[in-house]
């Protein structure tokens, strides 16, 4: 078997990595780059209007849930602005980056308050909630949503049928979930590397603390079925050149058999729950 020794040297610097390091990076955005909402909520924003505005979805006067917001409050901010009615910043792990929301106040001073030297959310306008999914979710503390949004995110989730099950818990009859996935390994250069290596390898040696729980395009289908009426699952980009070049040493687990399946990097869930009259 060939071994790509700068993947595993990376990757190995990567798994024993102290999470503060790796937050102080992300927060500076050093080496490891944060998502999308932190980097450019205004982008993320008009991707998410854009597929919404495809099945006549207006985010005007609706409840939003933005499932791992990455620290700022940037994205909730930018959906307030658009009209939605109330926001809901979710993330287990990050706390609010307290500099860089600071920076937000002259331009939304309308949904954030400054206290001391940290800025908090106006509770009329904006929430933000710092658990465990499942557990808010059985706590029955929050009001159901409109729209329940993400972006790379799953791909990071330990407990992906489980979360998925709380976050259709969360959601009004007819609500609607909008998830961008990335299905690559994140040292994007190897972008199929990390299925060439065991369950039990990848856990105890390469597997990232932010997590990579490696599922593919059929995995996240059947999850989506099983909570949602008719799922949409839209390839957004595959890469068959570098599929082709590490194919024979994938592992069969993460093979169907179709490479325009197994080559899958970027992938758009939208799903709707079944209005409360059917």
């Amino acid at each position: 078997m060939k071994f790509n020794f700068l993947y595993i040297s990376l990757r190995l610097i990567r798994h024993f990595m102290p999470h503060s390091v790796v937050r102080f990076l992300l927060n500076n955005q050093l080496i490891i780059q944060p998502g999308m909402e932190t980097r450019s909520p205004q982008a993320a924003l008009e991707r998410y209007s854009q597929v919404l505005n495809k099945i006549g979805f207006s985010i005007k006067n609706k409840r939003v849930l933005v499932f791992g917001y990455g620290g700022t409050f940037t994205v909730g901010c930018a959906f307030l602005e658009a009209g939605a009615r109330h926001v809901t910043l979710l993330d287990r792990y990050v706390k609010p980056n307290h500099k860089k929301n600071l920076a937000l106040l002259p331009k939304y001073g309308e949904y954030l308050v400054q206290d001391n030297r940290k800025v908090k959310p106006r509770s009329e306008h904006l929430a933000i909630v710092d658990g465990d999914v499942r557990e808010v979710a059985a706590s029955g503390e929050l009001q159901p949503f409109d729209l329940v949004v993400s972006r790379s995110v799953y791909e990071h989730l330990d407990d992906v049928d489980g979360i998925t099950r709380s976050l259709a818990t969360l959601t009004r009859p007819d609500g609607v979930h909008l998830h961008f996935i990335d299905l690559r390994d994140h040292f994007f250069k190897f972008p199929f590397e990390m299925l060439t290596y065991s369950e039990d390898i990848w856990r105890k040696w390469l597997n990232p603390t932010s997590n990579l729980n490696r599922y593919r395009l059929p995995d996240y289908q059947r999850i989506f079925q099983k909570y949602f009426e008719t799922p949409q699952s839209t390839i957004l980009d595959r890469n068959l050149e570098a599929f082709q070049a590490t194919k024979d040493r994938i592992r069969p687990e993460f093979l169907t058999g179709d490479s325009d399946i197994d080559a899958v990097t970027v992938l758009q869930v939208l799903a709707r729950l079944p209005s409360s009259g059917t």
